[in-house]
Protein backbone atom coordinates (compact mmCIF):
# COMPACT_ATOMS: atom_id res chain seq x y z
CA UNK A 1 0.00 0.00 0.00
CA UNK A 2 1.71 3.33 -1.00
CA UNK A 3 1.09 6.73 0.72
CA UNK A 4 -0.24 9.26 -0.79
CA UNK A 5 2.27 11.59 -1.63
CA UNK A 6 2.12 15.50 -0.66
CA UNK A 7 1.31 18.32 -3.15
CA UNK A 8 3.68 21.31 -3.30
CA UNK A 9 1.80 24.50 -2.51
CA UNK A 10 2.00 26.83 -5.53
CA UNK A 11 1.39 30.49 -4.86
CA UNK A 12 0.29 32.48 -7.86
CA UNK A 13 3.47 34.75 -8.64
CA UNK A 14 0.13 37.73 -7.99
CA UNK A 15 -0.56 37.26 -4.80
CA UNK A 16 3.20 36.05 -3.53
CA UNK A 17 4.87 38.72 -1.14
CA UNK A 18 7.57 40.99 -3.18
CA UNK A 19 10.60 41.93 -1.50
CA UNK A 20 9.93 45.17 -1.17
CA UNK A 21 6.75 44.08 1.01
CA UNK A 22 8.88 41.63 2.79
CA UNK A 23 11.74 44.46 3.69
CA UNK A 24 11.71 45.80 7.30
CA UNK A 25 10.70 49.50 6.84
CA UNK A 26 13.73 50.46 8.68
CA UNK A 27 16.07 48.78 6.47
CA UNK A 28 13.97 50.19 3.52
CA UNK A 29 14.23 53.65 4.75
CA UNK A 30 18.18 52.72 4.91
CA UNK A 31 18.62 52.03 1.71
CA UNK A 32 16.53 54.77 0.09
CA UNK A 33 18.80 57.23 2.02
CA UNK A 34 22.30 55.46 1.28
CA UNK A 35 20.61 56.09 -2.82
CA UNK A 36 19.71 59.21 -2.29
CA UNK A 37 22.62 60.28 -0.90
CA UNK A 38 25.00 58.27 -3.75
CA UNK A 39 22.62 59.53 -6.78
CA UNK A 40 22.72 63.01 -5.18
CA UNK A 41 19.05 63.45 -4.64
CA UNK A 42 18.88 65.21 -2.29
CA UNK A 43 18.77 69.19 -1.47
CA UNK A 44 20.88 71.73 0.52
CA UNK A 45 21.09 75.47 0.58
CA UNK A 46 22.51 78.29 -0.56
CA UNK A 47 24.36 77.86 2.84
CA UNK A 48 25.36 74.19 2.42
CA UNK A 49 22.89 72.78 4.54
CA UNK A 50 21.89 69.26 4.02
CA UNK A 51 18.48 69.22 6.21
CA UNK A 52 18.38 65.24 5.53
CA UNK A 53 21.68 64.77 6.66
CA UNK A 54 21.23 66.64 9.44
CA UNK A 55 17.99 64.88 10.49
CA UNK A 56 18.63 60.96 9.68
CA UNK A 57 22.35 61.00 10.56
CA UNK A 58 23.99 63.88 13.24
CA UNK A 59 20.85 64.23 15.71
CA UNK A 60 20.59 61.05 15.83
CA UNK A 61 24.21 60.45 16.93
CA UNK A 62 24.27 63.07 19.37
CA UNK A 63 20.08 62.49 20.91
CA UNK A 64 21.85 59.60 23.70
CA UNK A 65 23.72 62.32 24.78
CA UNK A 66 20.59 64.34 25.41
CA UNK A 67 18.82 61.98 26.57
CA UNK A 68 20.38 59.67 28.64
CA UNK A 69 23.34 60.85 29.23
CA UNK A 70 23.02 64.44 30.00
CA UNK A 71 19.12 64.23 31.07
CA UNK A 72 18.55 67.48 29.58
CA UNK A 73 15.42 69.61 29.83
CA UNK A 74 14.14 72.01 27.54
CA UNK A 75 11.70 74.24 29.59
CA UNK A 76 9.44 77.33 28.79
CA UNK A 77 8.92 76.31 24.96
CA UNK A 78 6.22 78.32 24.35
CA UNK A 79 8.49 81.54 23.94
CA UNK A 80 10.15 80.25 20.83
CA UNK A 81 7.63 81.37 17.85
CA UNK A 82 5.81 78.77 15.70
CA UNK A 83 7.68 80.13 12.58
CA UNK A 84 9.40 82.87 11.35
CA UNK A 85 12.93 84.90 12.25
CA UNK A 86 14.48 84.67 15.70
CA UNK A 87 17.52 85.34 17.20
CA UNK A 88 18.63 82.58 20.18
CA UNK A 89 21.07 84.01 22.04
CA UNK A 90 22.40 81.78 24.81
CA UNK A 91 25.58 81.87 27.10
CA UNK A 92 28.45 79.55 26.40
CA UNK A 93 30.29 76.91 27.83
CA UNK A 94 32.28 74.10 28.87
CA UNK A 95 35.25 73.84 27.24
CA UNK A 96 34.45 71.85 23.96
CA UNK A 97 31.18 73.61 22.91
CA UNK A 98 29.14 70.50 23.51
CA UNK A 99 25.84 73.23 24.01
CA UNK A 100 25.84 74.18 20.68
CA UNK A 101 24.79 70.68 19.90
CA UNK A 102 22.61 70.45 22.59
CA UNK A 103 20.66 73.34 21.96
CA UNK A 104 19.98 72.11 18.48
CA UNK A 105 18.86 69.03 19.30
CA UNK A 106 16.27 70.98 21.91
CA UNK A 107 14.91 72.79 19.49
CA UNK A 108 14.63 70.26 16.78
CA UNK A 109 12.95 67.46 18.91
CA UNK A 110 10.67 70.07 21.17
CA UNK A 111 10.05 73.19 19.77
CA UNK A 112 10.27 71.42 15.76
CA UNK A 113 12.48 73.80 14.69
CA UNK A 114 15.43 73.61 13.01
CA UNK A 115 18.43 76.15 14.33
CA UNK A 116 20.98 77.88 12.35
CA UNK A 117 24.26 78.34 14.56
CA UNK A 118 26.83 81.16 13.78
CA UNK A 119 30.02 79.83 15.05
CA UNK A 120 33.39 81.55 14.92
CA UNK A 121 35.84 82.17 12.16
CA UNK A 122 38.62 78.97 13.43
CA UNK A 123 35.44 76.18 12.98
CA UNK A 124 35.31 77.16 9.29
CA UNK A 125 39.46 77.01 9.30
CA UNK A 126 39.61 73.16 9.88
CA UNK A 127 38.66 70.70 6.74
CA UNK A 128 36.65 68.39 8.06
CA UNK A 129 35.12 70.26 11.30
CA UNK A 130 34.17 73.33 8.59
CA UNK A 131 32.52 70.97 6.08
CA UNK A 132 30.21 69.33 8.95
CA UNK A 133 29.16 72.78 10.67
CA UNK A 134 28.20 74.02 6.99
CA UNK A 135 26.29 70.72 6.03
CA UNK A 136 24.37 70.30 9.76
CA UNK A 137 23.25 74.05 9.16
CA UNK A 138 26.14 76.18 10.73
CA UNK A 139 27.79 79.13 9.18
CA UNK A 140 30.13 82.18 10.06
CA UNK A 141 29.22 84.53 12.33
CA UNK A 142 29.08 87.50 10.27
CA UNK A 143 25.98 90.58 10.05
CA UNK A 144 25.86 89.32 6.09
CA UNK A 145 25.09 85.62 7.00
CA UNK A 146 22.87 86.59 9.98
CA UNK A 147 20.96 89.39 8.05
CA UNK A 148 20.00 86.73 5.33
CA UNK A 149 19.09 83.81 7.39
CA UNK A 150 16.76 85.89 9.79
CA UNK A 151 14.70 87.80 6.75
CA UNK A 152 14.52 83.96 5.29
CA UNK A 153 13.10 83.75 8.35
CA UNK A 154 14.98 81.38 10.03
CA UNK A 155 15.95 80.60 13.60
CA UNK A 156 19.35 81.67 14.07
CA UNK A 157 21.65 80.81 17.30
CA UNK A 158 24.15 83.01 18.82
CA UNK A 159 26.65 82.58 21.66
CA UNK A 160 28.05 85.92 21.95
CA UNK A 161 30.67 85.51 24.65
CA UNK A 162 32.64 82.94 22.07
CA UNK A 163 35.80 81.49 23.01
CA UNK A 164 35.59 84.01 26.28
CA UNK A 165 32.89 81.43 27.43
CA UNK A 166 33.59 78.18 26.10
CA UNK A 167 37.16 78.86 27.25
CA UNK A 168 37.03 80.32 30.66
CA UNK A 169 37.79 78.20 34.32
CA UNK A 170 35.63 76.41 36.59
CA UNK A 171 36.03 78.74 39.17
CA UNK A 172 34.00 81.47 36.61
CA UNK A 173 31.30 78.98 35.94
CA UNK A 174 27.96 80.40 35.10
CA UNK A 175 29.94 83.94 35.32
CA UNK A 176 29.08 85.62 31.79
CA UNK A 177 32.24 87.25 30.00
CA UNK A 178 31.80 90.44 27.14
CA UNK A 179 29.31 90.13 24.82
CA UNK A 180 31.21 91.98 21.98
CA UNK A 181 30.28 94.61 20.24
CA UNK A 182 26.33 93.84 20.11
CA UNK A 183 26.52 93.07 15.97
CA UNK A 184 23.43 90.12 16.63
CA UNK A 185 21.66 92.98 18.22
CA UNK A 186 22.34 94.78 15.05
CA UNK A 187 21.15 92.12 12.84
CA UNK A 188 17.72 91.37 14.96
CA UNK A 189 17.12 95.24 14.37
CA UNK A 190 17.70 95.07 10.97
CA UNK A 191 15.42 92.28 10.57
CA UNK A 192 12.98 92.93 13.18
CA UNK A 193 12.80 89.89 14.31
CA UNK A 194 12.61 89.25 18.02
CA UNK A 195 15.92 88.07 20.26
CA UNK A 196 15.27 84.86 22.76
CA UNK A 197 17.16 85.37 26.13
CA UNK A 198 18.52 81.52 26.82
CA UNK A 199 20.62 79.87 29.61
CA UNK A 200 22.15 76.60 29.58
CA UNK A 201 22.84 75.01 32.99
CA UNK A 202 24.85 71.91 32.86
CA UNK A 203 27.55 72.55 30.70
CA UNK A 204 29.92 74.24 32.70
CA UNK A 205 30.45 70.81 34.78
CA UNK A 206 30.99 68.14 31.47
CA UNK A 207 34.88 69.30 31.55
CA UNK A 208 36.15 71.09 34.85
CA UNK A 209 38.63 73.52 33.46
CA UNK A 210 41.68 73.95 36.23
CA UNK A 211 44.50 75.13 33.81
CA UNK A 212 45.50 75.65 30.24
CA UNK A 213 48.21 74.24 28.03
CA UNK A 214 49.04 77.92 26.40
CA UNK A 215 52.22 77.13 24.88
CA UNK A 216 50.92 73.72 23.26
CA UNK A 217 47.83 75.96 22.30
CA UNK A 218 49.66 78.43 20.30
CA UNK A 219 51.51 75.81 18.88
CA UNK A 220 48.43 74.18 17.73
CA UNK A 221 46.91 77.50 16.57
CA UNK A 222 43.93 77.15 19.47
CA UNK A 223 42.26 79.77 21.78
CA UNK A 224 43.58 77.46 24.50
CA UNK A 225 44.42 73.63 25.24
CA UNK A 226 42.27 73.00 28.59
CA UNK A 227 43.60 70.94 31.81
CA UNK A 228 41.04 69.39 33.51
CA UNK A 229 41.01 66.75 36.42
CA UNK A 230 41.15 63.85 34.01
CA UNK A 231 42.84 65.40 30.73
CA UNK A 232 45.44 65.24 29.64
CA UNK A 233 46.24 62.79 32.55
CA UNK A 234 43.59 59.80 31.43
CA UNK A 235 44.67 60.71 27.99
CA UNK A 236 41.33 60.00 25.05
CA UNK A 237 39.36 58.33 27.94
CA UNK A 238 39.80 62.26 29.88
CA UNK A 239 37.67 63.52 27.21
CA UNK A 240 34.39 61.62 27.65
CA UNK A 241 32.15 64.33 29.23
CA UNK A 242 31.14 64.11 32.64
CA UNK A 243 27.10 63.15 33.09
CA UNK A 244 26.31 66.79 34.28
CA UNK A 245 22.38 67.13 34.76
CA UNK A 246 21.15 70.29 32.31
CA UNK A 247 18.37 72.31 31.61
CA UNK A 248 18.17 74.65 29.17
CA UNK A 249 15.05 77.55 29.70
CA UNK A 250 14.00 79.75 26.76
CA UNK A 251 13.48 83.33 27.86
CA UNK A 252 10.60 85.87 26.75
CA UNK A 253 11.53 87.18 23.71
CA UNK A 254 12.63 90.89 23.48
CA UNK A 255 11.28 92.53 20.65
CA UNK A 256 13.11 94.67 17.87
CA UNK A 257 10.54 95.43 15.98
CA UNK A 258 9.31 98.72 17.36
CA UNK A 259 12.89 100.15 16.18
CA UNK A 260 13.55 101.42 12.82
CA UNK A 261 15.67 99.60 10.87
CA UNK A 262 18.26 102.24 10.60
CA UNK A 263 19.10 102.02 14.78
CA UNK A 264 20.87 99.36 14.34
CA UNK A 265 23.54 101.81 12.92
CA UNK A 266 23.15 103.75 16.39
CA UNK A 267 26.23 101.78 19.24
CA UNK A 268 24.67 103.36 21.48
CA UNK A 269 21.18 102.02 21.30
CA UNK A 270 22.73 98.76 19.89
CA UNK A 271 25.12 98.84 22.96
CA UNK A 272 22.28 99.26 25.68
CA UNK A 273 19.93 96.49 24.20
CA UNK A 274 23.63 94.53 24.15
CA UNK A 275 23.34 94.91 27.96
CA UNK A 276 20.04 94.28 28.50
CA UNK A 277 20.19 90.75 26.63
CA UNK A 278 23.67 89.87 29.23
CA UNK A 279 21.48 90.76 31.85
CA UNK A 280 18.71 88.75 31.33
CA UNK A 281 20.81 85.68 30.87
CA UNK A 282 22.82 86.28 33.77
CA UNK A 283 20.01 86.28 35.96
CA UNK A 284 18.37 83.56 34.35
CA UNK A 285 21.10 81.67 34.78
CA UNK A 286 20.88 82.33 38.58
CA UNK A 287 18.12 80.94 39.12
CA UNK A 288 17.86 77.70 36.89
CA UNK A 289 21.15 76.83 38.92
CA UNK A 290 18.91 76.73 41.56
CA UNK A 291 15.96 75.08 39.99
CA UNK A 292 18.43 72.38 38.60
CA UNK A 293 20.18 71.66 41.82
CA UNK A 294 22.69 68.95 42.07
CA UNK A 295 24.53 68.62 39.09
CA UNK A 296 25.42 64.96 39.15
CA UNK A 297 23.20 61.53 39.72
CA UNK A 298 23.56 60.40 43.65
CA UNK A 299 25.97 57.58 42.46
CA UNK A 300 28.59 60.09 41.64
Amino acid sequence: MSLPQSRPRVIPISSAPSFAEQEPEPLAKLLAFVRRRVTGDYEVDEFGYDAELTDKVMLELIRPLYNQWFRAEAVELKNIPDEGGALIVANHAGTLPLDALMLQVALHDEAHRALRLLGADLVYQLPVLGHLARKTGHTLACPEDADRLLRKGELVGVFPEGFKGVGKSFSERYQLQRFGRGGFVASAIRAGVPIVPTAIVGAEEIYPKIGDLKSFARLLGLPYLPITPFFPLLGPLGLVPLPSKWMIEFGEPIRTDDYEPSAADDPMLVFNLTDHVREVIQQMLNELRLRRGHAFPPFL
